[in-house]
């Protein structure tokens, strides 16, 4: 029996401090993630290039897909909160030119005598 590669590892961990990492960029979460799931597709092919069994070879497969789904389930999660938070500047902003206009319009009074 071949052992399992140890390299597919270290993103599982990297993807547990993804989620508790605060104050972390969204853009540079989704660009982390995004490279994870690039060098994982990358094992994932390379995996029949490998010796062992095709029985080991199928159980690497399996958990380099299963990480790369979870992968992909986190990169949707921050793809979201990132669209989320740019509709909530944009109504911010939006909100802001309303105002000022509204301000604007109030600030002109006609004084007749």
């Amino acid at each position: 029996m071949a052992a399992i590669s140890s390299t597919s590892i270290p993103s599982i961990q990297t993807q547990r401090s993804n989620r508790v990492s605060e104050g972390s960029d969204v853009a540079s979460q989704i660009a982390r993630i995004s490279q994870q799931i690039i060098n994982l597709t990358q094992q994932l092919k390379e995996i029949a290039d490998t010796s062992g069994s095709a029985e080991d070879k199928q159980k690497q497969a399996e958990l380099i897909q299963q990480q790369i789904t979870l992968l992909e389930a986190q990169l949707a999660q921050l793809q979201r909160l990132q669209a989320e938070k740019a509709q909530e500047k944009e109504q911010r902003s939006s909100l802001n030119v309303s105002l000022a206009n509204s301000v604007e319009k109030t600030t002109h009074i006609d004084i007749y005598i």
